[in-house]
This record gives C-alpha cells, sequence and structure tokens, in this order.
C-alpha cells in the first residue's frame, strides 16, 4: 500500500504516461462541493442501477450534466433524460466545473469542459471492480475523479484487465486525472475504510468527471 497522501497540493504521484494524482487538490473547495449534493440527489436522487445480467451494483449513483451514464438490462450508455425521473439530469455546479478543469489543467490537460458527472456514494467496503472507462465517444478528453470524505483504496491497473493492478490510498480532496496514452487503464476501487469523516459521516463520496458526447 502506498504511504499516506497529505491533504495538500504539493503532494503528486504520477501514475503513468498522461495519469496523475493530485494529493489535496480540491481541499479548498470541498466543504462546498459536499454541500453541492444535496440539492442535486434531491433532483436525481442515488440509486443501485441494474446491470446486464440483472444484478445490482454496489455503488450508489446519480448524475448531472447535459447528459449521464445509465446501466440496465439494456446495457451500458449515455443518455440526457434521467430514466427514474423522465426529466433531464440537474446542471453540473459550476464549483464542479470549476474544480474539474483547474484539475486537469494542473495535470496538463487545459481546457476540459466536462458534459457529465456521475456523482458515486460509497459505504464503508464497497467495491467497484476493475474497469475501463469507454461508453464515451470523446476518448481524447482525460476524466478527472475527485474524491470527498472516508478514505479508500484506488486500484491502478494496466491496459489488460489481467495487468497486476497498484494500490494507492486516496483521502479526502484527492483528484485523480489521466487521459492518453492512459486513457483505456482498468480502474477500480477496492474498498472504502471504515470510520466516520467529519463532513459525509461514513460514506465516501467519488465525483467523476468526463467529456461523453
Amino acid at each position: 500500500m502506498q504511504p499516506d497522501l497529505f491533504a495538500d497540493t504539493r503532494s503528486r504521484i504520477d501514475l503513468g504516461p498522461g495519469a496523475v494524482l493530485l494529493g489535496g487538490f480540491a481541499l479548498a473547495e470541498a466543504e462546498a462541493l459536499i454541500g453541492e449534493i444535496p440539492a442535486l440527489a434531491a433532483v436525481s436522487g442515488f440509486r443501485h442501477m441494474e446491470t446486464r445480467s440483472g444484478g445490482r451494483l454496489s455503488v450508489a449513483m446519480f448524475n448531472c450534466g447535459e447528459t449521464g451514464w445509465v446501466s440496465d438490462r439494456r446495457g451500458y450508455r449515455y443518455q440526457a433524460i434521467d430514466p427514474r425521473t423522465d426529466r433531464p439530469w440537474p446542471a453540473i455546479p459550476p464549483r464542479f466545473l470549476a474544480l474539474a478543469a483547474g484539475a486537469a489543467a494542473q495535470a496538463g490537460y487545459p481546457g476540459f469542459v466536462p458534459d457529465a458527472c456521475l456523482v458515486n456514494r460509497y459505504d464503508a467496503e464497497t467495491k467497484l471492480s476493475l474497469h475501463q472507462d469507454m461508453d464515451e465517444r470523446d476518448h481524447s478528453a482525460p476524466i478527472v475523479s475527485v474524491s470527498l470524505g472516508q478514505a479508500a483504496t484506488f486500484l491502478w491497473g494496466g491496459l489488460s484487465r489481467s495487468d497486476r493492478p497498484r494500490r494507492h490510498r486516496v483521502l479526502h480532496a484527492d483528484v485523480v486525472v489521466w487521459g492518453e496514452p492512459s486513457r483505456m487503464v482498468f480502474h477500480g476501487v477496492d474498498s472504502v475504510e471504515r470510520g466516520t469523516h467529519p463532513l459525509t459521516g461514513p460514506c465516501r463520496y467519488n465525483l467523476t468527471f468526463r467529456k461523453a458526447r
């Protein structure tokens, strides 16, 4: 396991070509970012989406933005309408957009303007298996992933599912950014640590920004 990453923008780990973990990058905005989540969830609430096989994703989630990622028996895709409400997803808050653009620029991707933000809520020991973000039409844009609340073990693999992943402990306000040539790297979350964070309680929130269209 990697040593703890102090909540400090001076902490930076290069994960691979075009990929970086920015320790504490979102610290100044973290409380305000978390404060936006209840209002967004009131429009499109957290839900455990269905998988192709009829199972249920363990991570609770919803989207904001012009389009949102959904999963059901029909498969994985992006769509502009929330299937639960039959209404558009809530807009990405300006504070979210500014943080995503700033982190992308810090990682070497200036001008990043996401059109989708997936808001994930992890409970203690919730896992997300290794996967690639491949449902987006635009694979030239980076992905920006913001961790808020409880610490978790982030898995960073390779371009093949069989590649052994490295484990990085991500803390509150850490941001991971990756793009070409690491855009299709397999990644996941092994576990969320038990405990109580002063801003999120026992949960970890993750904001994942993408250019999907």
